[in-house]
């Protein structure tokens, strides 16, 4: 064999399989990139994702007439406001109250979507088969029509078990939560009980606007290595110190301790302002992130944008529980990882 010509010939074919556009190999695919100083979705606040097959659909508070969602397949990129209504997953006409809808959660449960919503400050909830919804209300009325309350969060615990936490008004913004029924659509009042209020040096910033407030809400549950972490924002939603911290319990009710090392997320002072009101979702890759809302810029808050950041849980050198560590606020391109 003429090994020269057969490289040649090799050598060749190469060339004519790379005129035509033809590789033997699959191009390296470039991560997504995000830019929280830019937004990922203009005037979408309280961001929550539900993470389904294989997509991500984001909902949040902006909008008069109901609730958005958004749709993308990396985290990064988004797309216009898909609901089934005009852009709008939830549509005023289809449930209870006509203003302030606020802070909506999605959920997949029994082949079924049930959104958790607040409404001119009353928690409700509403039903579809599609995440982009119409996401109505068989029964048009709120949890608790006489009690006003906002930020719903659902948690499901490994054995099946429904938490509703929310915030009700008792001494400034207090976090409460109770266990679900089995309707979905009320909580049982006899385990209704107090997480906890403000309570930390932090959480009452003598800034302005808005000095002094007594805010704890947003609240969200993550579960890791058999240790709830209840994370919440603090400060009023328009003060620059708004931001994220989070207490620990060894049961979903508490009692609650609050991380002295709080808080986790604060603005940056130069780009990135009043940080707040989360979820947490996974990237494609299994990545956890921080879903957040920012303010439009170091002195304006509306219309807030959606960030996000890695986080994780790292080791505890002094022996205490995991620490939740987010590593943000970012405000460079970034990309997902």
């Amino acid at each position: 064999m003429n090994i020269k010509k057969t490289i040649s010939l090799g050598i060749s074919c190469v060339l004519l399989l790379l005129a035509a556009g033809i590789t033997g190999c699959t191009p390296k695919q470039e991560a997504p990139v995000y830019d929280n100083y830019a937004g990922l979705v203009p005037d979408c606040a309280d961001p929550y994702v539900l993470k389904h097959e294989g997509k991500y659909y984001l909902y949040g508070t902006g909008g008069q007439k109901g609730i958005r969602v958004y749709v993308s397949d990396n985290l990064a990129n988004w797309s216009e406001a898909a609901g089934a209504r005009d852009g709008f997953a939830l549509d005023s006409t289809d449930v209870w109250g006509n203003r302030g809808f606020w802070a909506p959660e999605v959920y997949r449960i029994n082949n079924k979507f049930y959104m958790y919503f607040t409404v001119q400050e009353r928690i409700a909830v509403a039903e579809s088969d599609s995440p982009l919804g119409p996401f109505v209300q068989p029964v048009m009325e709120p949890f608790h029509l006489d009690i006003p309350e906002i930020d719903t969060h659902l948690f499901i615990d490994d054995d099946g078990t429904k938490y509703l936490y929310f915030v009700r008004f008792t001494n400034g913004n207090e976090i409460w939560a109770a266990m679900l029924n089995d309707d979905l659509r009320s909580i049982d009042d006899e385990t209704l009980t107090y997480c906890f209020g403000q309570s930390q040096a932090w959480e009452d910033s003598s800034r302005e606007p808005y000095p002094h407030a007594k805010v704890n809400e947003g609240p969200f549950i993550l579960k890791h290595n058999g240790i709830y972490y209840l994370t919440y924002s603090a400060n009023h939603t328009a003060n620059p110190d708004y931001g994220v911290g989070y207490a620990t319990a060894k049961h979903p009710l508490g009692p609650w301790e609050k991380y002295a090392g709080n808080p986790i997320l604060t603005g940056d002072g130069e780009k990135i302002n009043g940080p707040g009101h989360h979820s947490f979702t996974t990237s494609p890759s299994g990545q956890p992130y921080i879903v957040y809302h920012t303010h439009f810029d170091m002195t304006k808050m509306g219309p807030r944008k959606t960030a996000i950041d890695p986080c994780e849980f790292v080791k505890d050198e002094n022996g205490g529980a995991d620490i939740l560590k987010i590593y943000g606020p970012t405000s460079s391109p970034q990309k997902v990882k």
